[in-house]
């Protein structure tokens, strides 16, 4: 399981995830839109969680109109 950046795509960090489960990670709380947006599995069937990295929460807070880019390109 891989965090990542749904704005930059940079790796934030990889869990094996045999041994955390979704529970102990807590995304057994999101919901099944949440879910769907947040949780990807990438081109080898690996687990994916998209979430912002502090790079680009600093933008976001600072120029929230750049939400509606595809990147934010910092």
């Amino acid at each position: 399981m891989e965090y990542v950046c749904r704005f930059c795509q940079s790796s934030l960090g990889k869990l094996n995830s045999s041994v955390y489960s979704e529970k102990e990670l807590g995304l057994d709380q999101l919901t099944a839109e949440e879910r769907e947006d947040i949780i990807i599995r990438d081109r080898n069937g690996q687990m994916q969680v998209r979430v912002v990295c502090e790079n680009c929460e600093h933008i976001l807070n600072h120029y929230p109109e750049r939400s509606l880019l595809p990147s934010l390109y910092h």
